[in-house]
C-alpha cells in the first residue's frame, strides 16, 4: 500500500520499507508461530504476551500477523480457523486492507508518536498516548470480537506510561489481547513482564534475512545476490540492520565500526574525533544510527559472548554500567539536542573503562 505523502513518519517504520502492518511474510519461526495457533485453537490465548528478541528479526510481523488472523476469525471452532496451520491472512482479505490502512476500530497502536512542533518524534511512549489508548480500549467493541493493542515497542515506556499501561494489562476488557514488542524484554517493568507470556525469538539464519529482503520487493529484491548476502552476513539476523547496511556505504562502515570495538581497551582517539565530525552534523542522522545500531549490537554480543564463557555477574558488571550510562546519554542528546560530537567521545571512553575492567 502506498502511503500519503504528507502523513508523518511512523516511529516503528524503518525507512520507506513496508510496515510489519503491510508485511504478510514470516520467515524464522514457525515454532513460535505453531505454539500461536495451538494456544488460539484451545481457546487459551493469554491476555498478553510479550514477544522478545533482537530489533529487526521479525517480532513485530509476527505481532501483527497474529491480530490480523484474529480479526480475521475470531471464532476458533469456524472450520476455517480450526483448519488454520498458520496464521497466514492473504493481503486481499478485506482485513488485511483495512489493517494496512489502519482502519479497524478494535485494532490499537501504541508506539512514539510524531511531535510537529520539533519535526521528529518524541523519544518516549508517553503517559498521555497510554490514556488515549485506555479511553479507546473501553469503549464498546466497535464489531463485536477480539480487540488488539499492539504496543511497538515496549522498550519505548518511561515508567509513568509502563504502571499506566499495566493497569490495563490488569484488568482488560473480555477477548482482549495486548501484543508487547520488546527489543530488551529484561528491561522491561516486572510487574508488566509477569503479567505476559514470554515469547522469546532468535536471529534470523542468514538465508532467511536474505529471503525476507527479496520479500519486500523492488528495490531491494533487485540487488545482486553477493550484496544481499554481504549486509545478511553482518547484520547478525536482523533484516532491519541487513537494509541499514545496503544504503550507501553502509557495510564498509559497519566493518570500520566493527574493528573500532574489536581493538578495545586500545582506543584509537584521532580516528573516534574523526568519527565524531562525521555523526555531528545534520545530514549525517543515517550515519549515527548505523553507528548506534553497531554499538548496540556490539555491547549484546560480548555481554552474551562472556556469559557463554562463564562470566561471572560482576565480571559483566562494567559493560552492563557501561550500556546504561551510554543509553542515558543518548537520549539526553536527543532530547535536548546536544552535540552528537561529546557523546560520541563520551561512548568511547565507557568502552575503555569496561574493557580494560
Amino acid at each position: 500500500m502506498k502511503r500519503d505523502v504528507e502523513a508523518p513518519p511512523e516511529s516503528d517504520r524503518f525507512a520507506d520499507a513496508p510496515h510489519p502492518r503491510e508485511t504478510h511474510a514470516l520467515l524464522g519461526h514457525a515454532g513460535a508461530e505453531s505454539e500461536l495457533v495451538d494456544a488460539f485453537r484451545r481457546g487459551k490465548l493469554p491476555q498478553a504476551i510479550l514477544i522478545g528478541g533482537p530489533e529487526g528479526i521479525g517480532k513485530a510481523t509476527l505481532a501483527w500477523r497474529l491480530a490480523r488472523f484474529l480479526l480475521a476469525h475470531p471464532d476458533p471452532s469456524t472450520p476455517e480457523a480450526a483448519s488454520a496451520r498458520s496464521l497466514f491472512v492473504g493481503e486481499e482479505s478485506a482485513v488485511s486492507r483495512r489493517i494496512a490502512a489502519l482502519a479497524l476500530p478494535d485494532l490499537f497502536l501504541l508506539r512514539r508518536e510524531w511531535n510537529e512542533k520539533t519535526k521528529k518524534h518524541f523519544t518516549e511512549i508517553r503517559i498521555e498516548d497510554v490514556r488515549r489508548l485506555i479511553h479507546l480500549f473501553h469503549q464498546s467493541s466497535g464489531e463485536g470480537g477480539w480487540r488488539v493493542a499492539i504496543v511497538d515497542c515496549v522498550d519505548d515506556l518511561n515508567r509513568s506510561s509502563a504502571n499506566a499501561l499495566l493497569k490495563l494489562i490488569e484488568e482488560p476488557p473480555e477477548r482482549s489481547l495486548f501484543l508487547l514488542v520488546a527489543h530488551q524484554p529484561g528491561r522491561v517493568l516486572p510487574t508488566i513482564r509477569s503479567r505476559c507470556r514470554k515469547l522469546t525469538l532468535g536471529p534470523l539464519a542468514e538465508p532467511d534475512v536474505v529471503a525476507a529482503i527479496r520479500a519486500l520487493g523492488a528495490p531491494w529484491s533487485e540487488l545482486p545476490e553477493a550484496t544481499l548476502s554481504g549486509a545478511a552476513e553482518g547484520a547478525e539476523g536482523s533484516v532491519r540492520e541487513a537494509l541499514r547496511l545496503l544504503d550507501g556505504d553502509g557495510v564498509a562502515f559497519d566493518a570500520a565500526l566493527r574493528a573500532m570495538f574489536a581493538r578495545l581497551p586500545q582506543v584509537d582517539w584521532l580516528a573516534v574525533h574523526s568519527l565524531a565530525d562525521r555523526l555531528a552534523g545534520r545530514d549525517n542522522e543515517h550515519a549515527y544510527e548505523t553507528f548506534m545500531s553497531g554499538l548496540y549490537r556490539f555491547l549484546d554480543r560480548i555481554i552474551r559472548s562472556k556469559a557463554g564463557e562463564g562470566a561471572s555477574a560482576a565480571n559483566l558488571a562494567p559493560y552492563a554500567r557501561a550500556w546504561e550510562r551510554i543509553t542515558e546519554a543518548a537520549r539526553d542528546t536527543e532530547v535536548f539536542n546536544f552535540d552528537k560530537r561529546g557523546l560520541i567521545l563520551s561512548i568511547f571512553a565507557d568502552l575503555e573503562e569496561a574493557a580494560r575492567r
